[in-house]
Order: C-alpha cells, then structure tokens, then sequence
C-alpha cells in the first residue's frame, strides 16, 4: 500500500522482560517497534520483542533497522531474530557508531553459541550522526542525540504528510534544559516516548532516586507532548516493576496532564494513514491537533 504508515508495537518494557499474569495485558518484552510505511519495513530497536515480530515474517524479507543505543535491553532480540539466518533476505541497520562491532560481542563465547557470521542473511551497516537523516523509500528518518549514559539517538520518521517521533531513554530535564526533543518532536502526529518513571520513583521519594540514569517519568512525557505540540503521546519503557494496574493508573493519571495520551503495549496498531492533514513541515507549531483515538485498535 502506496500511502501505509502505521504503527505495531512487538516490546514496550525497559531495562529487563517481564512476564507472569500481572504483565499480561501490556506484555513484558523489551523495545522494539514496527513501522510500515509504503512498502518498507523500519524496524526501531531490537529488544526482546524483535523474537516475536521475527516469527512472523517469511522469507524474502527487507527491512530497516534503526537501533538507538546499545544498552542489552535494544538490541538482545537480535541473535534470536530468525529472519537474519535465512539467505536471500536483506537487512540494513542503522545507529550510533560500533553498531556492528557491538551486535558481534554479544554473540561471542561465552554469551552465545554461534557469532554474527552465522547469519546468512545480508547485512548491512551504517552509522549515523545527530542531525543525520536517511531516505527509506519515501520516507525521511532523522537521528537526535537524546540525554542517556553512554549516549542515545531519537528518531523522527516523516512520510505521506504525517510524522513519528521515537524517543526512549532519554532524560529530558538534566540540569533544567530539555535535551532536544522538544525539537525533534515538534508538531508530531505520534510521539513514543519515555515514562519509565513515576515522579516519586525519579526524585526518591519512592525508594532510591533515579535523577541521573538517563530515564524520564510519566509527567515530563506529557510536559514534552504539551510544549512539543503533538499529536497523540504514547507512553514506553514501562519500568519493570510496573504491572498492569499501574500502567493503567498512570495512563489515566497522565490524561489530567496531557489528554491525548495511550500506553504502549504489545499487540497494539497505530494507523496514521488514516489521518488527515497538511504536510508534516508546515505543522511544526505549538498548537496541538485533535485527537484521533479512532485509529487505535
């Protein structure tokens, strides 16, 4: 479909997987987002979650990865993504430098019983810079530098007038200054973002204080979402100790913030194809658009 765009979420957690009966409604894989747009394939990091999206998919496969970082919790789906072992199928992946050299370390002995060359696939890597962007068919997608130990990249994919905004791990008032997103989700029709973090968690008033680790919390979500002017803000990377319950009360919390706002979970379908509106640079304002909750399902 020439003007696809949409969404499907396969990991939604952070730092660890989850499971058991109170994490079953959310899910508890790891990060990892599948975007259509046209006839390509992007694929936003490579946690956990990237198992079951690679089940799915039957040779021939292509698609794009856009990897933000090389913390465990993005990228170790990828030596169990099934679709790389198969010949004849094309996989480009993009991300900070020492993409390659870090998907090959964690599939050296003794972390994994074959290494990357075992993947007969075709892959091939690229590293990208902030402020960079790529064309995926006709698609745009731009990398940020987000606030994270060990660096980050958020990404913004623009396509048929309507725009996605990636940005996980990321901690947006470090030393009272946002760290880019603002910027980068200017205008957005979606933005996944951050919200690891209730405030009592991140300030410590509920056991340790998390200020510094390179996490936001559900508050500032809805705060760069508001100031940001977008669209819908999906809250990710629920911590791993938020079940269920708590996911839901803090979605309902956050909508007396920001009232556009859903919690990411696996299984869940964005279609932003089936928006209206003009081109995705002459929307970049402070004014938020309506609503569209009708295009989740």
């Amino acid at each position: 479909m020439r003007d696809q765009f949409s969404i499907r979420f396969w990991g939604v957690r952070g730092s660890l997987a989850t499971s058991g009966a109170d994490f079953a409604r959310v899910g508890g894989n790891t990060s990892c987002v599948e975007v259509r747009v046209g006839d390509e394939r992007i694929i936003l990091d490579a946690g956990t979650g990237l198992f079951p999206l690679g089940q799915t998919l039957r040779a021939p496969v292509r698609a794009s990865f856009f990897v933000s970082h090389f913390h465990w919790d993005h990228i170790q789906g990828f030596p169990f993504f099934r679709p790389a072992y198969v010949p004849g199928n094309l996989f480009t992946l993009h991300g900070p430098q020492g993409l390659e050299a870090t998907l090959r370390r964690q599939m050296q002995t003794p972390n994994f019983p074959v290494t990357l060359d075992a993947m007969r696939a075709h892959l091939e890597f690229r590293s990208m810079e902030s402020g960079a962007e790529v064309r995926i068919g006709g698609a745009r997608v731009r990398a940020v530098a987000l606030n994270h130990p060990q660096g980050c990249f958020g990404y913004r994919i623009s396509y048929a007038g309507k725009s996605l905004v990636y940005a996980t791990d990321t901690e947006a008032f470090a030393a009272g200054e946002d760290d880019g997103t603002v910027e980068l989700a200017r205008g957005a029709d979606v933005l996944i973002y951050d919200a690891q973090y209730t405030d009592d968690e991140y300030y410590g008033r509920s056991g340790p204080p998390r200020e510094g680790w390179g996490h936001s919390t559900v508050s500032e979500a809805c705060r760069i979402a508001r100031v940001a002017g977008v669209r819908q803000l999906v809250l990710f990377h629920h911590d791993p100790t938020h079940d269920d319950d708590t996911v839901e009360a803090l979605t309902e919390e956050a909508r007396n913030l920001f009232p556009n706002v859903i919690a990411a979970r696996e299984g869940l379908v964005v279609d932003l194809s089936q928006l209206a509106g003009a081109d995705d640079a002459a929307r970049w304002g402070d004014k938020p658009a309506e609503p569209f909750f009708d295009s989740l399902f």
